[in-house]
């Protein structure tokens, strides 16, 4: 697939990693040859320098051969302009636009191919990262969630915790340790090694555990790994940008709210912004006493926003010192996202691993309606839709056992219809089945692509 990217930023770095990968050919430009030369020091891909709005700049970088535009640039008016050149001059067929302000909105007039700035997909980092916090702050006890078929159901990954009913015991002992939760493990990883999720396989404490069910059961499914948490009463949120403001907003009437903001003109806006219902302090969370007056110690969830990943580290650590009970921070480079891990600080979230599933869905072959990839890139989850009969499809019509299915991946849930179905090895696939399949390594997309891929005569 020839994909060309807008910007390499952080955003269009992380889409080019992941894109790359996958044997794409990718071109990227970007005004700051130094940064060009940088990424095609590391990758397998071609740089253009220059104004992605110019279309000489675009013809030069291959936009009449592209099959995917990503225009993620810093300024929402560079990717609309962007989008409308590279579909009127090149008749690009597919452009996603990266877009912060939330007036554009994806498949509204303005944004159409005709008489609009031809956006077929909007893609938004920072409304990704809030809904990802926000779904923490629903479920405690949770390290990730995930829904799928419009939210029937949910893959939820969790720390297993000693002392819980599921720990100790067999994959294969769970129905009948839990007769009446309808769940399904379909990703199992120690030490963070992945372990093979068959019946076999026990589950230990400290174990990090990924379950699929219907969404209404989710709490359950939770509790039946670790200990029930408390539901989330008190939140404090240190950095004011544009994702503390967005989430703050998401939170207000939940739950008590204070938001920690070293700039002041910045305070007198969030209060303004805000209203009442969340209180605004003007400081520095990295600064002991500030914290202890905040009563940080109070807080079911600390949650650091700010741009600096170094002070939300920090933040973070101290917040859990003086007795926040979970700490969450936003973490853009790479190697302190792995530094974190076996901290006290209980999840450390990129902001391009979040996104980056809304840009996957539209490379990946098939009829492919959701990706979302975790654990930092590592491994993948995909809804796909099974298309075929028995004749033209690898899985259509045939039980999951018959499946040639890539070691360790599993098919976790179907959805038929209204129907959630939480797959056994004696489950068959339908025609137009939404199938839910959990991957331990995205290595192995390619593979499950394939099997899904509809053939003119497969016997």
């Amino acid at each position: 697939m020839n994909i060309l990217i807008i910007g390499a930023g952080r955003v269009g770095t992380s889409v080019a990693e992941h894109l790359v990968s996958e044997r794409n050919d990718i071109t990227v430009i970007d005004t700051d040859p130094q940064r060009l030369r940088d990424l095609q020091e590391r990758l397998d891909l071609r740089g253009v320098c220059g104004n992605a709005i110019q279309p000489s700049v675009l013809r030069e970088a291959g936009a009449e051969d592209c099959d995917l535009l990503v225009a993620c640039a810093p300024q929402d008016e560079t990717n609309l302009t962007v989008c409308k050149v590279a579909h009127d001059l090149f008749n690009v067929t597919t452009s996603i636009a990266r877009l912060r302000s939330p007036e554009f909105v994806e498949g509204a007039p303005l944004l159409a191919r005709e008489g609009g700035f031809a956006v077929d997909h909007v893609i938004c980092p920072e409304q990704s990262v809030t809904t990802y916090i926000r779904k923490l702050v629903e479920y405690p006890e949770a390290l990730r969630v995930i829904e799928f078929a419009g939210g029937r159901v949910t893959l939820a990954g969790v720390r297993a915790g000693a002392g819980s009913r599921l720990v100790g015991h067999r994959l294969d002992e769970i129905p009948t340790l839990v007769p009446n939760l309808d769940m399904r493990v379909v990703g199992l990883f120690r030490r963070e090694q992945p372990l093979k999720a068959d019946g076999s396989t026990r589950i230990e404490a400290g174990d990090e555990a990924f379950v699929l069910t219907r969404t209404a059961a989710v709490t359950e499914v939770l509790c039946a790994l670790r200990e029930r948490d408390r539901p989330v009463r008190r939140v404090m949120i240190a950095g004011g940008g544009k994702v503390g403001l967005r989430l703050a907003r998401e939170l207000r009437g939940r739950c008590e709210i204070r938001l920690i903001e070293l700039d002041r003109q910045r305070c007198e806006y969030l209060a303004a912004e805000l209203g009442s219902e969340v209180l605004v302090l003007h400081g520095d969370a990295t600064d002991e006493e500030l914290m202890t007056d905040a009563n940080v110690g109070e807080t079911d969830v600390f949650i650091a926003l700010s741009s600096d990943d170094e002070d939300n580290i920090l933040s973070g650590l101290l917040s859990k010192r003086l007795g926040a009970r979970r700490a969450i921070v936003l973490i853009n480079r790479r190697a302190y996202t792995e530094l974190v891990q076996g901290t006290q600080i209980d999840v450390a979230i990129s902001p391009q691993h979040a996104v980056i599933g809304e840009l996957l869905a539209y490379v990946r072959r098939g009829d492919v309606e959701a990706v979302h990839s975790m654990r930092q890139g590592a491994a993948e989850s995909l809804e796909i839709i099974a298309r075929g009969d028995r004749r033209s499809s690898k899985v259509v019509s045939r039980r999951i056992e018959q499946i040639d299915l890539p070691e360790g991946v599993q098919i976790g849930a179907i959805v038929r219809g209204d129907e959630v179905i939480m797959a056994h090895h004696d489950t068959v696939i339908q025609t137009d089945d939404h199938v839910i399949v959990f991957l331990p390594s995205k290595r192995q997309v390619r593979a499950v692509e394939k099997l899904f891929q509809v053939g003119a005569t497969f016997f």
